[in-house]
């Protein structure tokens, strides 16, 4: 499973600040599993409670009712990097400073992290966990002499690289940016007259907030009492060209979110009939894995005019503790998500479509349980192009040599599976099912990388001090 790091939420003003925020971790489970956390202003100081685990894991009556009091809240979920997994890199982030309580929600990867993280060392910095949102933190403290906390924002966010969505909860001010290339999505909404934020639209949906608009690439927003004031985080004729990560439209974001202004399940449908248009084979029905390849697959058998069959069914209720198998048992924990229909595949010319190939190997096991139970032809096609790039940016693909589309071709890759036939989606047919396609990061299919890392390239040392 290709994992994502973060999901973030806020929201200013509002009675059930903390039970809202929970409600929209909740909506944003998908974005990230490993720990959650919520931290709100009370009028005289923050409160904040975070833990490892899903968001019902987490958080409790006593949590919402009680604990957590105050009209602001903001929240954080959160994959962790390899070796990261502690609860003192959960977030949001917490610092108290020259009577100031700050507390930072952060998603994306900065690239400049080990640079900036040992200029502040040599300044006096002591930094208390492995995450780059702190970095964020002391850059804001050492520009907050004589400045306003928005101003030391601003300062603190040109000297950072790479991508960032945040939201900051400064006493009673709640800021909220994207970086400049605007590689993650942050949205903007309205509960009742309370203003909110959210990574996606559909936090907003759970609690029937309206969606307002998202924020712009380098923009920041600034809610304080009555007024949302936006700013731009760039010098005048300085704005780099807008890069938003377009695997959040292929597979990350949920299909019911509004995301970088896009309708996340109409772009899935659009690029599974780009996938027919280029690659249509002759078989008996077209089927998905769910659920990451249902909505391609819709769009795949509406133009290649297959028949659509679900004959594969994934368990809803397996839980992250699911008792493991003994050894023998290899294949079980694949088995236990999703198993076949077998009165669908025996003697049958099978055309899988899913969103996307990393590694090859779940999909090698799927493919061979399915040549077992008597398939006469297993085809695949994979709605997005070859992933042949790591990514910098806040996706777990971070090395090339994980990659399947960066060390074998095609053939090579259908020998691996065991499939008759492999078909990517070009980039050009991606690119035209999106509305804007000169605005999106294609880095981790083409190499382009719009924002480099300190010293030219990232190592995994660097990754797993980011989040």
């Amino acid at each position: 499973m290709i994992k994502h790091y973060c999901g973030i939420f806020g929201i200013y003003n509002h009675v059930e600040a903390a039970r809202m925020a929970y409600f929209g971790l909740y909506a944003l489970q998908h974005r990230g599993q490993e720990s959650a956390g919520i931290v709100t202003w009370d009028g005289q100081k923050l409160r904040e409670h975070r833990g490892m685990g899903l968001v019902p894991d987490v958080f409790n009556e006593r949590h919402l009712g009680k604990e957590l009091k105050g009209n602001i809240a903001v929240g954080h979920i959160r994959y962790s990097t390899t070796g990261a997994s502690l609860i003192r890199n959960a977030q949001p982030f917490l610092v108290r400073f020259k009577g100031m309580e700050i507390a930072i929600a952060h998603n994306g990867n900065l690239t400049n992290t080990v640079e900036l993280r040992d200029e502040l060392e040599r300044k006096g910095s002591i930094f208390q966990t492995s995450i780059d949102s702190e970095v964020f933190v002391h850059l804001i403290a050492h520009n907050m002499n004589g400045k306003t906390v928005e101003e030391a924002v601003m300062a603190a966010c040109k000297r950072v690289k790479g991508a960032y969505s945040l939201i900051i909860l400064a006493n009673d001010k709640l800021i909220a940016m994207r970086d400049p290339h605007g590689m993650r999505p942050l949205a903007l909404g309205r509960l009742a007259g309370s203003p909110v934020l959210a990574s996606e639209t559909c936090a907003f949906d759970l609690m029937e907030a309206e969606f307002i608009r998202p924020l712009d690439p380098g923009e920041m927003l600034v809610i304080e009492g009555n007024s949302v004031k936006s700013y731009s985080l760039l010098d005048e004729g300085k704005k780099p060209p807008t890069r938003q990560c377009i695997f959040e439209l292929v597979y990350f974001a949920r299909p019911d979110s509004i995301v970088f202004g896009e309708d996340v399940y109409q772009c899935r449908k659009e690029m599974g009939r780009q996938l027919a248009i280029e690659s249509a084979p002759d078989v008996d029905f077209i089927m998905p894995f769910p659920d990451s390849g249902i909505y391609c697959a819709v769009g795949f058998a509406q133009q290649s005019g297959l028949p659509y069959e679900h004959a594969m069914i994934r368990n809803h209720y397996v839980g992250r503790t699911f008792i493991q198998p003994s050894q023998d048992m290899r294949d079980f924990g694949v088995q236990v998500k999703i198993n076949p229909v077998k009165s669908m595949i025996r003697g049958k010319r099978i055309c899988i479509v899913d969103d996307s190939i990393v590694r090859g190997t779940t999909i090698r096991t799927r493919v061979k349980k399915l040549r077992e139970l008597g398939a006469k032809e297993v085809h695949f096609r994979v709605s997005c192009p070859p992933i042949k790039h790591p990514c910098f940016y806040g996706i777990d693909f971070s090395s090339k040599g994980e990659l399947i589309a960066a060390n074998h071709s095609i053939s090579e890759i259908e020998r691996f599976i065991g499939l008759d036939s492999l078909h990517y989606l070009s980039i050009d047919g991606l690119l035209r099912s999106v509305s804007h396609p000169e605005k999106y990061c294609l880095a981790c299919f083409n190499g382009d990388y719009p924002i480099p890392c300190a010293g030219g390239g990232c190592s995994r040392a660097c990754l797993e001090v980011t989040d």
